[in-house]
């Protein structure tokens, strides 16, 4: 605690840079993200697959990898400028300021009697900037689905489903941002210095309500999930979490053909009641054993305690996070940077914090990507030992194909963005040879292997 309040002493300098010093961060960030973009995009223009995949790949799918990757990196140029001229333009014309003051005249002007204070204010405040927020951003989301996922042919949404999606999501935002941001405004408000520590018991509440509330009361809200019907997978899922003793529920098909071609599986909920779900588009697409293969690798990260170590870290940083707040939070110095001189809300303070951190996030992010990578690694030796090298390699090159995946990556980008290994270190490390020369091992219409973006196994 003293160390914090010296720090929080320190940092709060009259006249400190701190809008310069965070307009520094973030063209920083945007020119570094920038250049290893500029590398990746060089691996996208290669003519051939990496000779691992040589037997594995027909050119023709690998034209067609490489003309999305090259589609999508060209659109990530553009919306990146986008997103960063959009934060230039909030910091140097205060925005923050400016509206911070409107959305209090509105208060003062039309709220009933009673609806005043710093929560109901920042309530306003932050559902308008993020309706002004969403909407400029609108042309952004628009284009990622309706021209260029569909030129590919990867969408399968429509315009009414679309927007149906996303007044539910601001409706939902709505429904549990208000009580989550008014607790989180409260506990600051009411336990003084000490409150990160009050916000870190908070946010682990709120996780484990959110794994036990999300499958039930908000999934269902955008796809339908529905039991396995009676089979060989049924059977060979259960048999396969039997072996390994993992406490499965229910196991469960969603529907995400709905939107996309998404191939994917995924379980969820607390230590002692576990539900496994598998995408449609995974079981129309892949033989038995392979969805199964997948569930092995799945299954491995529960086995090998990847989800528990990752969830601590997790708890982690949540609380280094909130306990490094606590040094800026009564920082005149960055409210005034800003423009904030008389009022200075809490909510604005995290917000100028979050940014003041983003050096610190993009570490985190390296290192957590780092040991995801490992522990992929480790959830595909699993899957080895159980017997399903085999199926797990024809099921991650099915998946590449259907999903048009990177076939290559620059080290250096690889190392920063993906979670997860490319797919030639992967069967690297399963061992896997092609016992011939063959063009796609998919056994499906290519018309029905065109999916999203997916490093998802």
């Amino acid at each position: 605690m003293d160390i914090l309040r010296r720090l929080g002493q320190y940092l709060d300098r009259p006249g400190f840079p701190w809008k310069k010093l965070i307009i520094g961060f973030q063209i920083t960030q945007y020119l570094f993200e920038g250049i290893l973009s500029l590398r990746q995009y060089k691996i996208l223009q290669q003519p051939k697959p990496p000779k691992t995949l040589e037997g594995e790949i027909k050119q023709e799918t690998f034209d067609k990898s490489q003309a999305y990757g090259r589609a999508k990196a060209q659109f990530g140029f553009v919306s990146g400028l986008y997103s960063q001229a959009q934060n230039f333009a909030t910091i140097y014309y205060d925005v923050l300021p400016r509206l911070w003051d409107l959305t209090g005249i509105w208060l003062s002007r039309y709220s009933p009697q009673g609806f005043t204070g710093e929560i109901v204010h920042t309530i306003i405040f932050f559902f308008t900037y993020n309706l002004i927020t969403t909407t400029i951003n609108l042309p952004v989301s628009y284009y990622s689905t309706f021209v260029l996922e569909e030129k590919f042919g990867f969408n399968k949404s429509t315009v009414k489903l679309w927007v149906t999606d996303l007044l539910k999501g601001q409706a939902l935002g709505v429904a549990l941002g208000v009580p989550l941001l008014s607790a989180f405004l409260a506990i600051i408000q009411k336990t003084g210095n000490s409150f990160f520590y009050y916000l870190f018991l908070f946010g682990i509440a709120v996780q484990l309500f959110a794994i036990t509330v999300y499958p039930i009361a908000i999934l269902p809200l955008f796809n339908k999930l529905s039991p396995l019907e009676e089979g060989a997978l049924k059977t060979g899922v259960e048999g396969l979490a039997k072996r390994l003793d993992f406490p499965l529920n229910n196991l469960f098909v969603i529907d995400g053909s709905r939107r996309s071609a998404h191939s994917n599986a995924y379980f969820y909920g607390l230590p002692w009641k576990k539900h496994i779900v598998i995408y449609d588009t995974l079981i129309e697409k892949s033989q038995t054993e392979e969805v199964v293969a997948v569930l092995s690798h799945e299954l491995g990260h529960w086995s090998l305690s990847h989800t528990t170590k990752l969830f601590g870290i997790a708890q982690f940083h949540m609380f280094y996070i909130f306990a490094l707040f606590s040094v800026f939070i009564n920082n005149r110095s960055l409210y005034q940077s800003f423009g904030f001189h008389k009022e200075f809300p809490i909510i604005i303070g995290f917000i100028l914090f979050s940014e003041a951190l983003a050096p610190m996030d993009t570490v985190v992010k390296l290192l957590m990507n780092m040991l995801s990578r490992k522990f992929e690694f480790e959830a595909d030796e699993f899957a080895v030992r159980l017997g399903y090298s085999t199926e797990l390699a024809k099921s991650l090159i099915k998946l590449q194909i259907q999903n048009l995946s990177t076939m290559d990556a620059d080290w250096v980008y690889a190392s920063y963005h993906f979670s997860h290994p490319i797919l030639p270190e992967r069967l690297g490390a399963l061992g896997w040879s092609s016992r011939e020369k063959k063009a796609d091992p998919t056994m499906v219409d290519e018309t029905k292997s065109k999916v999203a973006t997916g490093r998802e196994l």
